[in-house]
């Protein structure tokens, strides 16, 4: 009996396994479907990110250190070239100004002592005692004399206020070195300030900046910066400014790339021709498209169409010889725009390409 069971079992499951085979032949077989040439623009282009900048900033910086007295213009003003933008108050060195004074008792006492000489020996000179040679040294001597006090007398009020009597304020008085926009004033009233030297670049006291001459800087990668040359023209797209692009021309491209998370990239710049009616602010997050390569009414296929060999790597097209039927047929590739691909050789007007990742099945069952 259990002998029975056993074999009844085997049975039906041999006669279930045929059925599903049955059924499993009986669908209807794959269908692929076919494209053919055709000629449309194809146009590669790359996209470089960056910024808009100003043609030129300006910095100002103080002739003299001290503390900032009064700032008289505000961010985003318009100004010219000679206006008043901040005066500098003077903090004298106490080491400095005592130097100083003590120079100024020194020559003192030398003015006084080359004075008697002076008119001792003048006496001497209009009594015919002396010669004329040797009264004129005695007198350079007393006017040099006379001539390093006033100097000492300048530069200790230089220490103490900032200026001398013959040049006035200018020192302390900060004034604008160009035309344009105040894009920064990045000190305070009551900040210190120090004064460009060897040493030291100086405390800046604004930026200024042409805001009508704005460029593009950006980078590109490697692959990409051989196909550049200057004075093309690109568009720029500002982040903050929608559905506005504004034309450009590439002028600069750097000699030399820095690296930056594995790959190379080269600085880029462009004038950029700005909208009279838009305005710019400097520092716009941007991105700059540029045409690597474009042709018109090209043969193309679309790239979606392609296979590899997974030997040789070349790209390769099934072309339909019958019904269903394909055979391999390898091309030759032109330029891409990363949609359709330009085919130089390989495929005929005529033939029919398998579209070999997409698929339909024979008589499908129209839907309800």
């Amino acid at each position: 009996m259990k002998k029975n069971l056993i074999f009844g079992g085997i049975a039906l499951a041999l006669i279930a396994v045929l059925i599903w085979f049955g059924m499993k032949n009986s669908k209807p077989p794959v269908e692929y479907e076919t494209e053919k040439l055709f000629k449309t623009n194809i146009v590669n282009k790359t996209v470089a990110t960056g910024k808009v900048i100003p043609l030129e900033e300006v910095e100002i910086k103080p002739q003299i250190s001290g503390i900032i007295d009064q700032i008289f213009v505000e961010e985003g003003s318009n100004i010219k070239k000679g206006d008043l933008i901040a005066k500098v108050k003077v903090v004298p060195n106490e080491q400095s100004l005592n130097s100083a004074q003590g120079r100024i008792s020194k020559l003192k006492l030398q003015v006084n002592n080359t004075k008697i000489v002076y008119e001792r020996n003048k006496k001497l000179y209009d009594s015919g005692v002396i010669s004329r040679k040797d009264f004129e040294s005695i007198e350079l001597n007393y006017n040099q004399a006379k001539q390093d006090l006033r100097n000492a007398q300048s530069d200790y009020q230089i220490i103490r206020k900032g200026f001398s009597g013959s040049g006035g304020s200018a020192n302390t008085n900060i004034r604008a070195t160009t035309s344009g926009m105040i894009l920064e004033i990045p000190v305070k009233v009551g900040y210190q300030v120090i004064q460009s030297n060897n040493f030291n670049a100086g405390t800046t006291i604004a930026s200024i900046a042409d805001m009508s001459k704005m460029i593009f800087e950006g980078k590109v990668d490697e692959a990409e910066v051989g196909k550049l040359s200057e004075n093309i023209d690109i568009e720029v797209s500002l982040g903050a400014i929608d559905e506005k692009k504004f034309p450009a021309k590439l002028n600069f491209i750097a000699p030399k790339g820095t690296e930056e998370s594995g790959a190379v990239q080269f600085k880029i710049k462009a004038d950029v021709t700005l909208d009279e009616n838009i305005f710019v602010r400097a520092g716009y997050s941007a991105n700059a498209e540029i045409i690597l390569e474009q042709k018109d009414s090209v043969w193309s296929i679309k790239e979606s169409l392609l296979q590899f060999d997974k030997k040789t790597e070349k790209p390769y097209v099934e072309i339909k010889t019958s019904d269903q039927e394909f055979e391999k047929r390898d091309v030759e590739l032109g330029i891409s725009d990363g949609i359709n691909v330009e085919i130089l050789s390989g495929i005929e007007e005529e033939d029919e390409i398998k579209i070999w990742n997409k698929t339909k099945k024979k008589d499908k069952e129209p839907e309800e």
